[in-house]
């Protein structure tokens, strides 16, 4: 009972949500906002730093690409939201369209990044698998604290479950935000996709199909329907959407080699 109570009075209202479309792969960084407190957390800070920083700090430049914040030009809602105190970098896995800009963001913002350990070797080849792309980055950021799957992390007033969803990477995690007045949220970078899962043919990371379907049947399905889901590329969805319509993980694939292919 008591931590039923706990998890209650942690839970959010009405979070404030920026998503950031940055990079050459479009990958959304997002940004949870306490509305009561302006604590603030950055998930998957890849890139565009300087873009997310203006925004954030001082509401100025391009914004974000989706919000449930206030305008750019409206200046009376934004009078009465909270001065933003970003607390924390968070991400959930280590490919450095994801992670590839956190030092920019450590250093502007003096907060610890919080990387699941199982990801650290990925992490160091950030650079290296940019240059691909031909895409110039900084040196890897090494993470501050390593995230445990199971376990409940406190941002000052923001509480997330971190969920360990192995099978896109060995560290990959699902971020779980509880919300008090509304569905929960859940950023899964690119375990789940609306329609699709993550690719598992990815060198260095791991990558396991069967991994990534058992992580998504046992922690992902058992949320609420109405979670919505935040992928690390393309649009929102839903727990239950996917659970009944997702070709490759959903009820209706099937067990075992699960439906009709490995990658998205």
């Amino acid at each position: 009972m008591k931590d039923a109570l706990l998890a209650f009075l942690m839970a959010l209202t009405n979070p404030w949500i920026d998503h950031f479309f940055v990079g050459p792969l479009q990958m959304r960084c997002s940004v949870v906002t306490d509305r009561a407190t302006g604590d603030t957390i950055i998930i998957d800070g890849g890139d565009e730093p300087d873009r997310i920083i203006a925004w954030v700090d001082r509401h100025e430049g391009r914004g974000p690409d989706w919000s449930t914040g206030p305008e750019s030009n409206d200046e009376k809602e934004r009078e009465q939201m909270p001065t933003r105190r970003v607390v924390a970098l968070v991400n959930t896995h280590a490919h450095f369209d994801h992670s590839g800009f956190i030092p920019s963001l450590k250093k502007h913002y003096e907060v610890d990044w919080y990387l699941h350990a199982d990801d650290n070797f990925l992490q160091t080849l950030a650079r290296t698998s940019a240059l691909r792309y031909g895409m110039s980055l900084p040196e890897p950021a090494k993470a501050d604290v390593a995230f445990e799957g199971g376990k409940t992390y406190h941002f000052g007033s923001i509480e997330l479950d971190v969920l360990h969803t192995p099978g896109h990477t060995l560290g990959g995690c699902c971020l779980l935000v509880r919300c008090e007045d509304g569905p929960d949220h859940v950023f899964v970078g690119d375990t789940l996709f609306a329609g699709s899962v993550g690719r598992t043919d990815i060198a260095n990371s791991g990558g396991d199909f069967e991994l990534l379907a058992s992580s998504i049947h046992q922690q992902l399905w058992p949320l609420d329907l109405d979670t919505v889901v935040h992928p690390g590329h393309g649009p929102l969805t839903t727990i239950g959407h996917e659970r009944n319509t997702n070709p490759f993980v959903g009820d209706d694939a099937g067990s075992g080699i699960y439906g009709f292919g490995k990658y998205a």
